[in-house]
């Protein structure tokens, strides 16, 4: 009897250990597929996870496959296409495949990486057929009920889906979140917040200092007002409790500018940003969101996130009122579960 509680025991270590075994050979052979190759992304993300020479090079996945994708009206998308789609397939080995669902089938995740917000819902709705989970980069879609119907979508199909700016995870950006164990009595991002064409004026890079700025004010902003000049815009957040987030959003700085700026307001004292960073980190969260399925970031967070853009443009159609970051997600169709409370007079 002994002889065989051991026999068993025997058998039972050498199948956890298989298993351990075989889960790190799917975690060191993932392979991804690219979406839309009209971004540097496209090129940086695959630089980083192909070329182990790389210094920044994170092991556990390569991109094998890409569909380019691409906006015809939109120059900042079509002229791009062809060089990104070129150095992917000559410089990284790539295949470059004619649609969404041949990539699908050829990997194991996604990433959409499509400047063009315009076509992220119809390119989700590909590969949540798939049951792949898909990292969705910014910005979600070109209006919030797209966004909502995005994050609707992959709930109801239990599909693993989350999208974040590379900023959250910037060590300067990290560092100011974590200045204090108690939450920030307020903060001030700033950042560039150039206009790209049929998006909301804030979604395109506006989501950079916003996303900074939710990183360290955490969720619960309830209502939004903002102030507009053609160079400037200055939204201010109220969050329950209280406590103001302010976002101060440079129109006039050209895209790829890196002025980035985060202070905390805490209970001891102030709190700046002293560094910035890359798409490092945030592609080290993307390898493990691909290998544990469990989004780093939440729908209702992200959808809070985009709220707030929403209804800084809803204050600015409306000269500046208050608006209620409830009263823009329930216009957009979001479930009752994904808003905010209700905030109070």
């Amino acid at each position: 009897m002994a002889a065989r509680i051991s026999s068993l025991a025997t058998a039972f270590v050498l199948t956890c250990m298989a298993t351990l075994v075989s889960s790190s050979v799917r975690a060191e052979n993932l392979r991804l597929g690219i979406v839309g190759l009209d971004s540097s992304h496209s090129e940086q993300f695959t630089l980083r996870l192909n070329d182990p020479a790389n210094p920044n090079h994170i092991p556990g996945a390569r991109v094998v496959a890409a569909f380019p994708g691409g906006s015809p009206d939109l120059p900042e998308s079509a002229s791009r296409v062809a060089g990104f789609t070129a150095t992917l397939k000559d410089k990284f080995g790539v295949q470059i495949l004619g649609s969404i669902p041949e990539v699908c089938a050829a990997v194991d995740a996604i990433l959409i990486l499509s400047v063009d917000g315009r076509p992220h819902l119809a390119q989700v709705r590909d590969v949540i057929a798939s049951g792949k989970p898909v990292f969705l980069d910014k910005p979600v879609a070109a209006s919030l009920k797209d966004v909502v119907e995005i994050y609707k979508l992959a709930e109801a199909a239990k599909v693993p889906l989350f999208s974040s700016s590379a900023v959250r995870w910037y060590p300067g950006v990290i560092e100011v979140a974590s200045a204090e164990p108690t939450p920030a009595l307020s903060a001030l991002s700033y950042g560039p917040a150039p206009i790209l064409p049929f998006h909301p004026d804030l979604f395109f890079y506006g989501i950079h200092p916003v996303e900074a700025l939710f990183t360290v004010m955490g969720s619960g902003c309830q209502q939004v007002q903002r102030v507009t000049t053609p160079a400037t815009s200055v939204a201010t957040g109220l969050w329950e409790g209280g406590r103001l987030g302010t976002l101060h959003a440079s129109h006039s700085q050209p895209i790829g500018s890196t002025s980035y700026k985060l202070v905390r307001f805490g209970q001891k004292g102030v709190f700046e940003q002293k560094s910035q960073g890359d798409y490092t980190p945030m592609l080290r969260e993307i390898l493990k969101f691909f290998q544990s399925k469990q989004a780093p970031i939440s729908a209702k967070q992200t959808l809070e996130i985009y709220a707030f853009m929403e209804a800084a443009e809803e204050s600015k159609r409306q000269n500046g009122k208050v608006i209620q970051l409830r009263e823009v997600l329930l216009k957009a169709g979001a479930p009752e579960a994904w808003l905010p409370t209700k905030a109070t007079k």
